[in-house]
């Protein structure tokens, strides 16, 4: 594992421990990094959720469907959007959670 040092000012770093009660400021910033992390993801989940309520399906199903192409609501402006915005949050989920899964 690499290690950094950093110097944060005083005032950060009396913010960093108030806020989350630990005692050092390392160890509330992997406080303040989890819990954002953990707040981003439910962020995602709803935005997730309300594209498998409109289209009734999960992002895998969605993409083959818009790959093909199979309808013509298929080649709007709207479904390309949303086709890039649901994998845009598909990608960042997944990037979330790997990051959570090394976070103390």
């Amino acid at each position: 594992m690499t290690t950094l040092a950093m110097t944060l000012p005083k005032k950060t770093s009396q913010l960093l421990t108030t806020l989350t009660g630990a005692t050092r400021a390392d160890a509330a910033l992997a406080l303040i990094m989890r819990d954002y992390a953990r707040y981003k993801l439910a962020e995602i989940a709803a935005a997730e959720q309300a594209y498998k309520e409109k289209y009734g399906m999960t992002f895998a199903d969605y993409r083959q469907r818009w790959e093909t192409q199979e309808t013509d609501a298929d080649y709007t402006y709207e479904a390309e959007q949303d086709y890039l915005e649901w994998e845009g949050l598909v990608t960042r989920r997944a990037r979330l959670e790997e990051s959570l899964a090394w976070l103390p």
